[in-house]
């Protein structure tokens, strides 16, 4: 027999929620330099055979990436992913336009977003999620100049803060 405490342990160890780890594939650090991000939305990629194997390798490039919204549909354009090495002449086109899956309320509030004077949609991210690629996009506001300098100016008083303070602890 299972005593009360025994059965206890092993319904908590059944209960628990397993963490989903976001697997990573791609990150686009010019994003946070080149743009304020207002907030972020995650939505799926629709993909080719060949691409979704690239992407697994990590041969995905988000840097020059940007999402337009046209008769009701989200793409994601100018993300660069290479052809897959063991491709065939099947392989896909390095630079076509991705359809980005969505609910429609999403889209609507996407192309309001855009919309306004300034604001554009970035990729932040691509990473797995239950083996399904995803894209982090942000609704962002592209930065002046002065506003990159203050930026990094702020970065490195941060910076400088935590190496006094790393010190002062040793």
């Amino acid at each position: 027999m299972i005593s009360l405490i025994q059965r206890d342990v092993i319904l908590l160890k059944l209960m628990k929620k397993k963490k989903v780890e976001d697997n990573v594939l791609a990150n686009n650090r010019q994003a946070s330099h080149n743009y304020s991000i207002q907030d972020t939305i995650e939505a799926g990629i629709e993909l080719q055979g060949t691409e979704i194997k690239s992407v697994r390798d990590g041969k995905i490039t988000l840097r020059d990436g940007y999402v337009s919204v046209k008769n009701g549909q989200a793409t994601l354009n100018n993300v660069h992913i290479s052809e897959y090495k063991q491709g065939n002449i099947y392989n896909h086109d390095p630079l076509r336009p991705r359809r980005l899956l969505l609910h429609k309320k999403e889209i609507i509030r996407l192309a309001k977003e855009t919309d306004q004077e300034g604001m554009t949609i970035v990729p932040l991210k691509v990473y797995l999620k239950h083996g399904f690629a995803k894209v982090l996009l942000g609704i962002a506001k592209g930065k002046k100049n002065y506003d990159k300098r203050e930026s990094l100016k702020q970065k490195e008083l941060k910076r400088e803060l935590q190496r006094t303070f790393k010190l002062s602890q040793i």
